[in-house]
């Protein structure tokens, strides 16, 4: 998406930053991306139960207004770095699902030519540096990312999603004192589903907050809603700025919830069937879908019509992938060294 609206604003002038900064355009945008998030999610757990797909995957159902919150004031040229539970930020960044479904069914059209599954999608094209199977393995490609932006000079920013688990990893506490000592232009979003696999944060962490852990790197931290994709935004976008102007890195906890388990092989018995209906009912996606409305955004025929254009997009993707060319065993070892390329006579 644009990184700033350059039409009429949605909302008049006393309307929150949200509102004001972004066109009706980007905003209906931004609840197709959340739609197309937990629609393509839905269709690759079905695919996985269906034998028609396999390994494991890690789903993001519930936290897809951190994802596309964070990524709506980036372009292109902006990076990103993902986790295992990474298919939301992909698709917030601009991914196609029918390569992603692609890359899931392991053809020659996915974003990876099918080697990397569910838990290691790139796609540089739209800045996306790739997801991550490393608990914390983001933090220091961003940092590193964010380095090379200053070296250059360029005005782009890093952002670098992980988990809740990951910020009691050492690769946390270096990438970020080692961004504020730099003032590297990066953004550290911590989405906080409460649980690191199966063990929850105030079992886990010495603070409430993990944005608290911003103060010990002298770097702004603060802690959102992360079910409102209003807040999200807003205090990313804060610190993007921030970021472009060459005032260093910042730290952004948004808290939300994933209503599926850990994995595939996930059996939930660590939380109860009340925490997770009492989390179905923060959906963002419906609380957004009434925001939209009461601010005259969109109508409910819009909205059931951007569903709608959703649900088509997403089958289509799974036909494309499931039609898709199969790797061929001559190009097995495609792609694992420049030397194996180079006498394969394949292109890198």
């Amino acid at each position: 998406m644009a990184t700033k609206t350059t039409g009429k604003p949605a909302a008049g002038k006393n309307a929150r930053p949200f509102y004001a900064n972004h066109s009706a355009a980007q905003l209906k945008e931004a609840l197709r991306r959340m739609y197309l998030i937990r629609r393509f999610e839905e269709m690759a757990e079905e695919s996985y139960v269906r034998g028609l797909t396999h390994g494991t995957m890690h789903l993001s159902v519930g936290q897809e207004a951190t994802a596309v919150g964070a990524c709506m004031d980036l372009s292109n040229a902006d990076y990103i770095t993902s986790t295992h539970r990474g298919h939301g930020h992909c698709i917030g960044k601009g991914a196609e699902v029918k390569f992603m479904f692609a890359e899931f069914f392991g053809k020659e059209e996915g974003y990876c030519r099918g080697r990397g599954g569910s838990m290691h999608i790139a796609d540089p094209a739209t800045g996306n540096l790739g997801a991550n199977g490393i608990v914390g393995g983001g933090l220091p490609l961003a940092t590193g990312a964010a380095l090379a932006i200053k070296q250059r000079k360029g005005k782009d920013v890093a952002i670098c999603f992980f988990g809740d688990g990951a910020q009691n990893e050492g690769a946390f506490h270096e990438a970020l004192n080692m961004a504020a000592v730099w003032k590297l232009p990066v953004v550290y979003v911590c989405e906080n589903n409460q649980y690191g696999m199966s063990v929850s944060t105030a079992r886990s962490t010495a603070v409430k907050d993990v944005a608290t852990r911003a103060i010990a790197y002298n770097m702004p931290g603060v802690t959102v809603d992360g079910n409102s994709i209003a807040d999200v935004n807003e205090a990313v976008s804060a610190a993007i700025e921030r970021a472009r102007n060459g005032e260093g890195p910042s730290l952004v906890e948004c808290k939300t919830y994933r209503t599926k388990g850990h994995s595939r092989s996930d059996r939930n018995r660590y939380r109860s069937k009340e925490e997770i209906e009492e989390w179905k009912g923060k959906d963002p996606i419906p609380a957004f879908e009434k925001d939209l409305e009461a601010h005259g955004i969109a109508s409910r025929s819009e909205i059931d019509a951007i569903r709608e254009a959703v649900e088509k997009e997403v089958q289509d993707g799974f036909n494309f992938a499931t039609s898709g060319t199969n790797p061929t065993p001559d190009s097995l070892l495609r792609g694992v060294t420049t030397t194996d390329d180079i006498a394969m006579g394949v292109e890198a």
